[in-house]
């Protein structure tokens, strides 16, 4: 029987994950002033177009899911350059280039914390400026669909994004100049799912695309902005 000590055992993936989206909600309540910006920005635009175009059905309904779908990705842009930036002005960002822990995984609690704290609170609002925007009720469930796959399908495209432009110094202009172009499909397929449930058409199609996407970036968006990190930190 050996009488050395007996090795520790190595933390799993779970317990990285757990302490990464701890550490991720405890800066953000730290700067909860901060994080409410979003929300507080899409319920302003929001709020803007019953008071320019009247509150007739007849002029809001029509808009209403473009409207809320622009309104929440445009917050969603606000605290995007934010995402690892803080990360490479405290140093941050050595630590979890050190870490032993796969580089994809931290990045990915990173986009989950961002996805809780900008699109989750809109969505949960949702219902209530589709109603204030007169959206008929019987298009709630595809809008409310559309929004839980299309935003975090947002949150992953901006993690990239973010990491490729993490080492360019005022990149504030840059970075919405490179995500809104990706954006653009997940606004068109978003909202459009809407308008065509509005116009008697099957709004699935639109929806199995967005859930295609977002599967297919939950596997490549967190080890593309990995390396994008790795990149910028050479």
């Amino acid at each position: 029987m050996s009488g050395g000590p007996i090795p520790a055992s190595p933390v799993g993936w779970t317990e990285v994950a757990r302490a990464q989206l701890r550490r991720d909600l405890t800066l953000v309540w730290a700067r909860r002033g901060d994080a409410l910006q979003p929300l507080l920005f899409a319920l302003m635009t929001a709020s803007l177009f019953p008071l320019a175009l009247g509150a007739e059905p007849g002029k809001l309904a029509p808009l209403a899911a473009g409207v809320l779908w622009v309104c929440v990705l445009l917050s969603g842009l606000l605290g995007l350059d934010a995402l690892f930036r803080t990360d490479t002005e405290d140093g941050g960002l050595e630590q979890m280039l050190l870490s032993p822990s796969p580089l994809a995984l931290l990045v990915g609690m990173r986009v989950l914390v961002h996805w809780l704290t900008t699109a989750l609170p809109l969505l949960l609002v949702a219902p209530l400026l589709a109603s204030m925007l007169q959206l008929p009720m019987s298009l709630l469930p595809i809008l409310m669909a559309s929004l839980a796959l299309g935003t975090p399908l947002l949150s992953l495209i901006g993690a990239v994004v973010a990491a490729l432009t993490v080492g360019v110094k005022r990149s504030g202009i840059l970075l919405p100049l490179l995500a809104l172009p990706l954006y653009v499909p997940v606004l068109v397929f978003g909202a459009g799912s809407v308008a065509a449930a509005a116009e008697g058409y099957d709004a699935l199609g639109a929806l199995l695309l967005l859930a295609g996407a977002l599967v297919l970036a939950l596997v490549l968006a967190p080890l593309a902005a990995a390396a994008a990190l790795r990149i910028a930190h050479t």
